[in-house]
């Protein structure tokens, strides 16, 4: 019957617009959960390995645990944290630690920045030589601590033996027996090991400035000193604020050349707070609370210095 046909261009009932957005909004969620469901072990194991040891540790940090009194763990308070900063060796270390993240960092930046403007023209065995140099920062901080404390050996050690044979010593140095030597050797390894990252940082930031730029300097007359602060060192300088920030916090927390070389020695000259930290559960009675709380602080300084490195770089790019 004619009555009975579908009129010419008549929708189907299930694709009416009233019907599309149902349709559309059920979609969405099924790509929805898909994502997380890809996410969820990520998230799991981001989880597991950082946010609740940081979470545990912070709670422990309030308690007196260790491993001698599992069964008598009870609440103290401030009790740890007290005898962290009322303990007499802690502004020695507190300045180590100083000492040992700016010169390291500072360095490790300046030799970066000087080898990244060296590599940005390409040149013959390019490839090799920086693979060569970049070679330091695929190795283990710890493995490295050990194999330069050998070098440094004052009986042994090869850097004593070549020192002798130019004639600029007459007998070998004992470096971890002097404070300042011990220090001086440990930051100089650690300037080996990372100043291969800034390189990398510093070189991808460099080969992603217009060449047209320099062009423009160069037409304005401008000498090669004026073209690198006016236009290289600007152009890289977020990149520069960045691997800063990163390296402060890994050089912090980075206990493994010192432990390998020093184990903070002599007489606590090279001991850093994340050292202290390994030394108070090793030679304490594996008193976790107490380093709990060495790590609650060393977080709180990282966040101080982050927070303040961020509103001053803000600050000045909101003048410009």
């Amino acid at each position: 019957m004619p009555g009975s046909k579908q009129k010419k261009g008549a929708q189907a009932p299930f694709s009416s617009p009233e019907m599309r957005p149902h349709h559309s909004l059920k979609k969405k969620s099924r790509r929805f959960f898909f994502l997380l469901a890809l996410f969820i072990p990520t998230f799991s194991v981001i989880g597991f390995l950082t946010i609740y040891p940081t979470i545990r540790g912070f709670i422990l940090s309030f308690q007196n645990y260790t491993v001698f009194n599992i069964r008598r763990i009870r609440y103290i308070g401030l009790q740890n944290y007290e005898r962290v900063l009322q303990s007499g060796d802690f502004g020695l270390i507190l300045w180590n630690t100083f000492v040992w993240i700016f010169f390291s960092v500072l360095f490790q930046m300046l030799l970066g920045l000087g080898l990244a403007l060296l590599m940005r023209k390409p040149f013959k065995g390019r490839g090799i030589y920086a693979g060569f140099v970049f070679y330091p920062w695929a190795l283990s901080g710890f493995a490295i601590g050990l194999i330069w404390r050998w070098l440094f050996d004052g009986s042994f050690g090869i850097i004593n033996d070549i020192l002798i044979r130019l004639g600029i010593i007459e007998r070998g140095i004992s470096f971890f027996s002097d404070p300042v030597l011990a220090m001086v050797a440990v930051i100089t390894v650690n300037i080996w090991y990372g100043f291969p990252f800034f390189a990398i940082m510093i070189l991808a930031a460099l080969q992603g400035i217009p060449q047209d730029v320099y062009e423009s300097a160069w037409m304005d007359g401008a000498n090669p000193i004026n073209t690198f602060f006016k236009v290289t060192l600007p152009f890289i300088r977020p990149v520069l604020i960045n691997t800063v920030l990163l390296r402060v916090i890994w050089v912090m927390n980075y206990p493994d050349i010192i432990y390998a070389m020093t184990r903070g020695g002599p007489a606590k000259a090279t001991e850093i707070l994340s050292v202290y930290m390994i030394n108070i559960v090793f030679y304490e009675n594996n008193n976790f609370s107490k380093a709990s709380a060495v790590g609650v602080i060393i977080i709180s300084i990282l966040m101080v210095f982050t927070t303040f490195t961020y509103l001053v770089t803000n600050t000045k790019r909101m003048e410009l």
